[in-house]
């Protein structure tokens, strides 16, 4: 069989572990034939897993229930990295501070669906009210089409002007802060806004619950491939280089080592007990999940054997 594969986001640092997997090989190691596509945004990604049209999607775990209501019918099957990966990033004129909201008062916010929703709730948490501070976040300017490469639409939109900010990738707040027109407020996976954001929501690989009834051994071997992926990439980081200049245009390409070596720390597949947790907590404080599902209902702790941990820099 083709297992296709969906990412709603490719010139990123977000969703590489997935990549890699399939540039690299590791799926055709693993007996997989693999068709890596971009299916922006994440909730479309997982309505084509729903509808069966792509196989398994590498996008961000809580947005699974964009398409599943109350997790039905879906199972997460690794994690790519721990923890939320998003940055807030501000224009460089504003003189904005690490870890200061008040800058976004009167503001307009690029974010992706589903994607802002962690924006939304760290906003709240840090005293910010988004219609008396007049806070605006919407879609980018131009990022439309199930093509789009959002975190570099996003950087490109607040280089000319047309948003004050963006909630989005590493990619973007990297070629951002570089090229001078972006400061980052946010980077929740180190430690900014409140303790709990960590556990919002994690980059994971999804898969029906169909597939894993009807195939189990190919969602296994998509596991270990990931887990190849991500064991590669710690042990040589030129193979991130590789894989860029595989995928992303040259700019981008040249940037992806440095993001992935800040990342490696966050490389484990294993799915934290704390992290659906925590995840549901989100969802169901912003309404998306109502019910109480169990860590069996959401994950398929049955592959865990086959999941790599690491050591991380969790925020204390």
């Amino acid at each position: 069989m083709t297992f296709k594969v969906a990412v709603p986001d490719l010139i990123s640092n977000s969703y590489f572990p997935v990549a890699a997997a399939v540039e690299l090989g590791y799926f055709k190691e693993e007996g997989v034939d693999a068709e890596l596509r971009l299916l922006f945004p994440v909730d479309r990604a997982y309505a084509a897993l729903r509808d069966g049209q792509i196989d398994f999607v590498g996008g961000s775990a809580h947005s699974a229930l964009s398409a599943f209501p109350e997790w039905k019918g879906v199972k997460l099957v690794c994690a790519q990295a721990q923890g939320m990966y998003w940055f807030l990033v501000m224009r460089s004129d504003l003189a904005a501070k690490r870890n200061d909201l008040s800058v976004v008062r009167g503001k307009s916010i690029g974010a992706a669906p589903w994607v802002e929703m962690g924006l939304r709730r760290l906003l709240r948490e840090g005293g910010i009210d988004i219609e008396r501070d007049q806070v605006r976040i919407a879609p980018v300017p131009g990022a439309t089409g199930s093509s789009v490469n959002f975190g570099l639409t996003a950087a490109k939109a607040l280089e000319n002007g047309l948003i004050d900010g963006f909630w989005a990738n590493g990619m973007a707040a990297e070629v951002a802060t570089r090229r001078g027109v972006g400061t980052i407020v946010l980077d929740v996976r180190r430690g900014d806004g409140p303790a709990t954001g960590f556990n919002y929501t994690f980059a994971s690989g999804a898969v029906t619950t169909d597939l894993l009834e009807r195939s189990p051994s190919s969602v296994a071997s998509a596991v270990r491939a990931i887990v190849k992926a991500q064991l590669a990439l710690r042990a040589d980081l030129s193979l991130a280089t590789k894989v860029g200049r595989k995928l992303f245009p040259a700019a981008e390409a040249e940037l992806i080592g440095d993001l992935i070596k800040r990342d490696l720390p966050y490389y484990s597949s294993t799915i934290p007990h704390e992290a659906v947790a925590g995840m549901n907590a989100f969802a169901r404080d912003i309404g998306i999940l109502k019910g109480y599902p169990s860590y069996n209902d959401v994950v398929a702790s049955q592959l865990s054997g086959l999941w790599n941990s690491a050591p991380m820099e969790v925020p204390s």
